[in-house]
């Protein structure tokens, strides 16, 4: 009974890495843009001797690492600590980083208590405790929420780069924000006493900007994944700056641009253009009123937020491009 149970982990381990072969078969391996690359198939390196000999060197980087440590580092010498005493604490002991986020929430949160029905209530536990798994369960079906905001409900597997969906790495961006002061929160003893600073000013610092940080940092994203849209399609149509700076005949000078490779080229405009969503007429061929639900006009303005004219910059069309490069001799 015993060895059965020894020997029943291990199959169930080398069950799930067959699993997982099979839908890394099944749906594939993302992949950034790039000629040739399609939802459908993979265009990469191959397993042998690419992906064999890159494997068999970070066994051997993690071996040597490992090997290292074991031989000059002393991890839990409990010969030197000496036995364990419940009435010995070692200082700066902080939460895991997994648990920083909650743990900031509590340490920053007012003591607030209401009595209700000869009740207390203690909200400073009670409300980091509910917002902590809000915040995980609003990452999770994030997915489903943009997918219902856009009405993509294709399956992907080209990866888009960050700038070309602002709005989802501005929220990506923003919660990296929260997270960030809230781990501040959750250390702010060691910020306070390493830095030099005002516990109280830490614990101010972390309510403000729990809220106003993550605004900013939407703000700021967006704003900086635009500009980068706009510098890639300056790109495409004249080419890379060199660094030639190049006098015509009439006495101007200008810069000499390198034209990029087809490849390049494609890879900088093969994304997606969507256009955003729209009510459509509210008054059919009858003249009767067509109705619109709440839900459906809150669904078209966040459609727009991710689509609208704030939020991509229209890719360079091939008239452009001809017209552009025919025009400038020296791009």
């Amino acid at each position: 009974f015993y060895s059965a149970h020894i020997l029943l982990l291990p199959g169930i381990m080398l069950g799930l890495v067959v699993a997982h072969l099979i839908l890394v078969f099944y749906h594939k391996h993302t992949q950034f843009e790039g000629p040739g690359r399609t939802n459908k198939n993979v265009v990469g390196m191959p397993l042998l001797p690419v992906y064999m000999a890159k494997a068999g060197g970070f066994f051997f980087l993690v071996f040597g690492v490992i090997s290292v440590v074991a031989a000059i580092a002393s991890i839990n010498p409990i010969w030197a600590i000496g036995p364990y005493r419940p009435d010995q604490v070692s200082t700066g002991a902080q939460p895991d980083w997994y648990m920083g986020f909650a743990e900031g929430l509590i340490r920053v949160m007012p003591g607030w208590e209401i009595n209700l029905w000869g009740h207390t209530l203690v909200l400073g536990v009670m409300i980091p405790l509910a917002i902590f798994p809000a915040v995980l369960a609003a990452i999770a079906v994030y997915p489903f929420i943009e997918s219902w905001i856009t009405g993509d409900k294709r399956e992907h597997h080209i990866a888009q780069r960050p700038r070309n969906a602002p709005t989802r790495t501005a929220f990506g961006v923003a919660w990296i924000t929260a997270y960030m002061v809230m781990l501040i929160g959750g250390g702010n003893d060691l910020w306070a006493t390493h830095f030099h600073l005002s516990l109280n000013s830490i614990t101010w610092f972390v309510r403000i900007f729990f809220f106003v940080g993550p605004i900013i940092a939407f703000v700021v994203t967006k704003r900086i994944c635009l500009g980068l849209q706009r510098r890639d399609k300056d790109k495409v149509l004249h080419g890379r700056e060199s660094g030639i700076i190049k006098r015509l005949p009439h006495g101007e000078f200008v810069e000499v641009h390198q034209p990029l490779s087809q490849g390049e080229l494609y890879r900088l405009t093969a994304h997606e253009q969507n256009q955003p969503a729209e009510l459509g007429p509210l008054v059919d061929e009858n003249g009767v009123e067509r109705k619109v639900g709440a839900i459906e006009k809150l669904r078209v303005k966040l459609n727009r937020s991710y689509y609208g004219e704030d939020s991509q910059i229209a890719k360079p069309t091939a008239e452009e491009y001809k017209e552009i490069t025919s025009g400038h001799g020296h791009h």
